[in-house]
């Protein structure tokens, strides 16, 4: 299917896509990112009810009869709809808002009560676009500029495209910046492939895992471009994980007391 075609069918669609451009610096402040590593199982998330959060995938689990809306919910890998059908209904019956990739769109099970948002991939840079052009918006690094790498970067404005570290909580941060938060808190970015995600168990289906093929080539270089390019004053990140394979040094180590000092003030 072209271009072309693909937008035809989208029209067509009942369901409403929403301008990324509607969610883009509406907000300020705090907000947690929750992820599936193991470490999140121990969130209160009662406690935090009041702030807003992201998730994403199988995370939606720690809000199903929680009385807790997820701010955001993303989805980046279309295969989770059929792998884990249950737990997609539920982030699409319980989240304020959706976002996925275009091509998530001609799944029916991406039916939200939420608003609906689609995000495309940052356009990939020539060497000398790399070397000679500085972005604001589309944030890469030039010691990157070798091969895929040039796929590696940040995105301050969604509307123009995301970045694909590998794993989804990257996406998040992207969206969080693009939501305007300025303080995040992420809760289960362990990134520990030999560990079970916290909400599987015993004899359930388990969605494969590529954390260790892609950490080094991607991953650990986007956190290295998020450090390094993007954080600062104006939007901080940390981390609560304390098994967390994102080094101190890229992203400081919080606890909650951390946390509860940092909301308040």
């Amino acid at each position: 299917m072209d271009v072309v075609q693909e937008a035809r069918e989208l029209l067509k669609s009942p369901r409403q896509v929403r301008d990324l451009e509607e969610c883009r610096n509406i907000e300020s402040g705090a907000v947690f990112i929750i992820a599936s590593g193991a470490s999140a199982k121990d969130f209160p998330l009662a406690k935090y009810a009041d702030v807003p959060m992201i998730t994403m995938n199988g995370a939606i689990s720690l809000f199903i009869g929680s009385g807790v809306k997820p701010y955001f919910y993303i989805c980046s890998d279309d295969a989770f709809y059929r792998e884990q059908p249950r737990l997609s209904g539920e982030a699409m019956r319980l989240s304020q808002r959706v976002a996925v990739p275009q091509n998530h769109m001609h799944y029916e099970a991406l039916d939200p009560a939420g608003q609906l948002y689609l995000l495309t991939r940052a356009p990939k840079l020539s060497w000398f676009d790399l070397m000679c052009r500085r972005d604001e918006e589309l944030i890469r690094s030039r010691k990157l500029g070798a091969g895929r790498n040039r796929s590696l970067g940040f995105s301050k404005n969604l509307k123009r495209g995301f970045f694909d570290a590998r794993t989804v909580a990257y996406l998040a941060l992207q969206i969080a910046y693009h939501v305007g938060f300025t303080k995040v808190f992420l809760v289960g970015v362990d990134l520990d492939q030999s560990a079970n995600r916290f909400y599987e168990t015993p004899g359930s289906f388990v969605s494969p895992c590529t954390l260790d093929e892609h950490f080094h080539t991607r991953i650990l270089p986007s956190f290295k471009i998020l450090s390094k390019y993007v954080m600062n004053k104006d939007f901080q990140v940390y981390n609560l994980s304390r098994s967390s394979r994102i080094p101190a040094e890229l992203v400081s180590r919080v606890t909650f007391e951390d946390v509860d000092r940092m909301i308040a003030g």
